[in-house]
């Protein structure tokens, strides 16, 4: 492997490391971060020099990362240089290969970046991604990089390269991709869609509308409800792909699928602080542990698809003509091949229902019933898009099903809020009590 302090652009590196550690796509703040290492770049620019790099971050805990850095002369990120997406736009126009050190940098054309584009004028770097940089050109393409990278194909791009193939119109179109392909791994560093400029994020909107114009909402999460449907009904449609196959579930898979969510609950619940705010859930593991095993009897769980795998409104966009899904990865910190597992539709379906209690409890409506018919419109509309596809089993089944993937994404959203956002931890804490005394 080449030192970046010495071959490559002479950064030094624990300045190459403080920049890591400032940023929002890092993902180990809590790991102490000994070192930093070039394995391997290719030149998207000669001058100003500008490096598509792979640099691997190591931990005093022996452990590595390795992230996607757009190295500069000086410069330890240049994702803000607007001449960055304008090689990038060409490069995948174009179908480039850009050789590396050790290997390759491929650009795919996918859809039709067309050659008479206009010169790049506008470039703007959107600040909501926590994992990954993404960047708006003229208002017209949308360009995400992914930081960390993982061996194998994202499933982002899996995702949207088979929906556009079997015709699903509620995402943004793909237009190309590129990859690297080297020894230390091949991965895919970043692609680019359709912007959709007139959009509103799912989140924003639920949270201005509870409050303002609950009737509309409504009436717009019905039909959201039926391209969640329409989505996973594509994603079981082909039987002769073996990424998407649909499978059918064991009643072994059952037990296996209640035994992880109770290792993972068991844990959270074994370090809940001593604060008021979990007062209502401690001392409750028993009636989880009774909660979980009252759905092993469950019978036939439906098939196992791939899926969204973290969805929530603000996986969501909303525009003139209907709704769009977006971000493909699957929850970030789950492993690439984990993600890429096929599970139940009903993981996405209770994401979404669990996001619809977040948005009312932020808009300050979750006392006027709203939540609960917006969960009503949502099912309604999700029901009637897979009605007939053999995806899900018997409606008892089902409202079972939905009671542990609920119970699973509380807690995740405990997890995450009582490390984040202290002041949102009742948020999930209420949606646990909700479903344990259903329960009882």
């Amino acid at each position: 492997m080449t030192d970046v302090t010495t071959d490559v652009l002479g950064l030094p590196e624990q300045q190459l490391l403080e920049f890591v550690r400032r940023q929002r796509w890092f993902g180990a703040k809590t790991l102490e971060a000994t070192g930093a290492q070039l394995i391997d770049y290719a030149l998207l620019r000669e001058q100003p020099r500008l490096a598509d790099a792979l640099v691997e971050i190591r931990y005093a805990t022996a452990n590595r990362d390795v992230y996607q850095m757009l190295l500069g002369d000086e410069e330890c990120d240049m994702i803000a240089d607007p001449g960055l997406a304008r090689e990038l736009i060409r490069l995948v126009r174009a179908g480039a290969k850009l050789p590396t050190t050790n290997g390759e940098i491929a650009f795919e054309p996918i859809g039709a970046i067309p050659d008479d584009t206009p010169p790049i004028e506008s470039v703007r770097v959107l600040g909501l991604e926590q994992s990954n940089s993404s960047l708006v050109v003229d208002e017209r393409l949308f360009v995400k990089l992914y930081r960390r990278l993982e061996a194998g194909v994202n499933p982002e791009l899996e995702m949207l390269r088979f929906l556009a193939a079997h015709g699903f119109a509620h995402t943004p179109p793909l237009l190309g991709s590129w990859e690297y392909t080297g020894p230390p791994m091949s991965a895919t560093l970043g692609i680019v869609q359709e912007f959709v400029p007139d959009a509103v994020d799912g989140w924003t909107m639920a949270v201005d509308q509870l409050r303002e114009d609950p009737e509309t909402f409504l009436a717009r999460v019905r039909r959201l409800g039926e391209a969640i449907g329409e989505m996973h009904v594509v994603l079981a449609s082909d039987e002769t792909d073996p990424s998407f196959a649909p499978e059918e579930a064991s009643a072994e898979s059952l037990a296996l699928l209640v035994a992880s969510v109770d290792e993972d609950i068991d844990q959270i619940l074994l370090h809940l602080p001593a604060d008021e705010s979990v007062a209502p859930i401690a001392g409750r593991g028993d009636a989880v542990r009774h909660l979980l095993q009252s759905l092993t009897t469950v019978g036939s769980v439906g098939r196992r698809i791939r899926h969204h795998g973290d969805l929530h409104l603000g996986q969501m966009l909303w525009s003139d003509d209907g709704w769009r899904v977006i971000d493909f990865e699957g929850e970030p910190a789950r492993a690439l091949p984990e993600r890429r597992n096929k599970r139940s539709p009903l993981r996405d379906v209770a994401g979404m229902l669990r996001s619809f209690t977040y948005a009312s409890a932020v808009a300050g409506t979750a006392e006027n019933g709203l939540d609960e018919r917006a969960r009503g419109e949502f099912m309604a509309g999700y029901s009637a898009a897979v009605d007939g596809s053999g995806l899900l089993p018997p409606p008892e089944a089902t409202d079972r099903l939905l009671r542990i993937f609920e119970l699973e994404k509380a807690f995740y959203e405990l997890r995450y809020e009582l490390a984040h956002r202290p002041d949102w931890v009742p948020v999930p804490v209420a949606g646990i009590v909700r479903l344990l005394d259903e329960a009882a």
